[in-house]
């Protein structure tokens, strides 16, 4: 009685209730027991905060740690399981069985009922075949089917996640330029603020071109803090993508020391061409309708009949004893019992099941082949919008770096001029704000090249084969 009265109290205490009120958040400490996530995971590669990661040693770990690729391997491997079920039934089924029997019941004999006692115990081989069944190729064709569009679902999965990685790789990249050129204009802010500072001490400044010297100089300081925190979280972004903690400290390359290409290889019409041919979620699209065609003809198959065979052959060991009679007949013996069958079935009429999964079939068939179409259309429309952003952020990246180039040799001339007292505080600190937009525009024109051109390679699938434009 304790403890069933200790059970019914925790059960009481550990019972999941609604909110008792509206106005304040559910107390889950005190009314359901303590639940928390499982710890992460190890991951499968240890990162060296030492090491410079390039981006396909990155991609490399994104894809044996992030969860979606195993997801989606383990769908592939449960439809090759059913390619194999499927194909199972080409064979005939052999299960062996042992069949024991003990009966007792009263035999009318003369003017008596005597109690006969039989024992019989048979071990039999089972045999069922289906010898001619058309349905059974469809079938196998339909997980044949669905196995080739898991197969492309998983080659998409690692499409995406490889592209997420590239994405957040080159934002990271992005953020560091950024903190780079914010660390280059504050050290000319400083410059400048100096050489305010040794006219005004000379006599050759005013004292306004001073204050003015050093709010340069602390709005740059302002947008340097600022980037360090986009970096920050630009790399929890890489991590994330990644499949490592946030805090995992590790190191990347600087967006300068990447080669930028000059053009763009592949035409559009080629890009769409290529993208039509090997885009895995088009192909899954492909494979879906075939199984839907597999399904049609399986659904009209099942119009003819069907022929079977069943038997079972074995031996057979029976006691029986007969009691009271005038002799008590005690009898044993073996023998081989055997049976085969040969059925042929036909359904006639099934009240018009048959008619009604022909007609969910051939709806499925229309439904797959609208959806590819879809796709097909979506497919060349995300190319052509992927390669007019790639070639758009090529012009752009080409004149920011000639922007960059003239605003550094205007800047170097001003700062020049200024100190040999030619040009005013005005000048200096308005080719040192152009200097600084320029290193800006430099920066984020190179990363929306890359990733425009990431971007065109995402959406013709070369990324699956390691080709960017």
């Amino acid at each position: 009685m304790v403890i069933l009265c200790t059970l019914l109290a925790n059960g009481v205490a550990f019972a999941q209730t609604a909110p008792s009120v509206p106005n304040h958040p559910w107390d889950n400490a005190t009314s359901a027991p303590q639940m928390k996530a499982p710890p992460r995971p190890a991951p499968a590669v240890t990162m060296d905060p030492a090491k410079v990661y390039t981006l396909a040693e990155l991609i490399d770990i994104a894809e044996r740690n992030n969860p979606d690729t195993r997801v989606a391997w383990q769908n592939a491997r449960a439809r090759a399981a059913d390619v194999g079920i499927a194909q199972s039934t080409l064979y005939p089924t052999l299960a062996a069985a042992v069949l024991a029997e003990t009966s007792r019941f009263g035999v009318l004999f003369g003017p008596y009922f005597v109690r006969q006692t039989v024992d019989s115990y048979a071990p039999t081989f089972l045999v069922d075949y289906s010898i001619f069944d058309l349905q059974r190729s469809q079938e196998i064709a339909i997980t044949r089917a669905n196995l080739l569009a898991a197969n492309f679902q998983f080659n998409d999965t690692h499409r995406r996640i490889i592209f997420q990685v590239m994405d957040a790789y080159y934002r990271l990249l992005d953020s560091k330029g950024q903190q780079e050129a914010a660390e280059a204009n504050f050290k000319n802010a400083q410059t400048v603020r100096e050489a305010a500072e040794a006219r005004l001490d000379n006599g050759l400044a005013t004292k306004p071109d001073v204050l003015e010297a050093r709010s340069a100089e602390a709005r740059a300081d302002y947008d340097l803090q600022a980037a360090v925190g986009n970096t920050e979280i630009a790399h929890g972004d890489v991590a994330t993508a990644i499949g490592i903690s946030p805090t995992t400290p590790f190191q990347v390359v600087s967006i300068h020391d990447l080669k930028l290409p000059d053009t763009i290889a592949q035409t559009v019409e080629s890009s769409i061409d290529t993208a039509l041919a090997q885009r895995p979620d088009l192909l899954e699209r492909v494979s879906q309708l075939r199984a839907t065609n597999a399904e049609v003809s399986s659904a009209k198959r099942a119009y003819a009949p069907k022929l079977a065979f069943k038997g079972a052959a074995g031996m057979a060991s029976a006691y029986g004893q007969q009691y009271p009679t005038p002799n008590i007949g005690v009898y044993s013996g073996t023998f081989n019992p055997w049976d085969a069958e040969l059925n042929l079935t036909w359904t006639l009429f099934d009240g018009l099941n048959r008619e009604k999964r022909v007609a969910r079939a051939e709806a499925d068939r229309k439904q797959a082949e609208a959806s590819l179409e879809a796709t097909r259309d979506q497919i060349e429309n995300q190319v052509w919008t992927a390669y007019s952003t790639a070639r758009t952020a090529l012009r752009e990246q080409k004149a920011a770096a000639a922007l960059l180039e003239s605003a550094t040799e205007s800047y170097n001339a001003a700062l020049e001029s200024y100190n040999y007292g030619v040009r005013s505080q005005i000048d200096v600190v308005s080719a040192q704000k152009t200097l600084a937009d320029a290193r800006t525009a430099d920066v984020t024109a190179r990363t929306q090249l890359l990733t425009g051109l990431a971007a065109l390679s995402f959406q013709t699938g070369d990324l699956l084969y390691g080709k960017v434009p």
